[in-house]
């Protein structure tokens, strides 16, 4: 069994362990992550009204790309919905921006009747409107997946295998060549010898820098490859607790389904003829 430990955490990133996991494992996750979780997204944008200096599919691309909250408690996916795709209150949502230059309009400018439905960086500029020049538009975001397009991946994800690291005190007698030589600091020095630094220990990438510079083969250093490093960061849609729980959840799904479809084949079970 998978065993995850969070090792950080702030409202931009978190890191945590697998352990007892595979490279099959935690790419599959990564995967899963970036591409199966839905998030919402702008996909149609209406102009009533644009004498900008942008013409309006260079507009209607930075209304795709911007980042917004989403609620999958009160939003189906338009292939799952009632409607059957045709589009309803269930499945999207619309924002709509009317203003009259001179301004700079921004995100946040953009008006939704669902209140939990916002641009998650407001100060994102859109266009700038000179005297006189108008602007007004209906954008309508549904649910979407990052296999589809990027602006339906809710983050970034990363692993890399936790690093083993070995140091013999004794035949090590340059430490101080070790500490420079590490790019992020994973050593240090305590009691004029070569120690890890236990807060940066996560941090080594197996660069083989301070390997290459440290005397009588005093340091080594491999990967782990039943434990790794994980990382993730939220583009602001969704926090990272909930992107890991629908990632999961949809591997499941999956696995449901394949199993129904190797029953439905009549693919026998192991141990039995067919």
């Amino acid at each position: 069994m998978v065993v995850v430990e969070v090792i950080a955490k702030d409202k931009n990133r978190v890191e945590f362990s697998l352990t007892d996991a595979s490279a099959a494992f935690a790419n599959t996750l990564r995967r899963l992550i970036i591409e199966n979780v839905p998030v919402l997204a702008v996909d149609e944008v209406e102009f009533s009204k644009n004498s900008s200096a942008l013409y309006d599919e260079i507009l209607a691309h930075r209304i795709g790309l911007l980042v917004l909250k989403t609620d999958l408690e009160s939003y189906y996916l338009k292939s799952a919905c009632k409607c059957k795709g045709e589009g309803c209150a269930r499945c999207q949502v619309t924002l709509s921006l009317s203003a009259k230059g001179p301004c700079t309009v921004y995100a946040s400018d953009m008006q939704c009747k669902d209140p939990k439905i916002k641009p998650v960086h407001g100060k994102t500029p859109l266009v700038k409107l000179l005297k006189g020049q108008e602007l007004e538009f209906i954008a309508t975001a549904r649910l979407g997946f990052g296999s589809e397009h990027v602006k339906w991946s809710p983050g970034l994800a990363w692993y890399k295998h936790k690093p083993l690291i070995e140091i013999n005190e004794k035949k090590n007698t340059n430490p101080e060549a070790c500490v420079q030589s590490c790019p992020v600091d994973v050593y240090e020095i305590k009691d004029g010898k070569l120690a890890i630094n236990k807060k940066n220990h996560m941090r080594c990438h197996l660069c083989m820098a301070c390997v290459d510079v440290a005397a009588n083969n005093s340091i080594s250093v491999e990967k782990n490859p039943s434990e790794f490093v994980f990382y993730l960061e939220p583009w602001g849609q969704l926090d990272a607790g909930e992107i890991v729980e629908v990632a999961v959840s949809s591997f499941q799904g999956m696995l449901k389904s394949f199993e129904e479809k190797i029953k439905d084949a009549g693919v026998a079970e192991p141990g039995q003829m067919r």
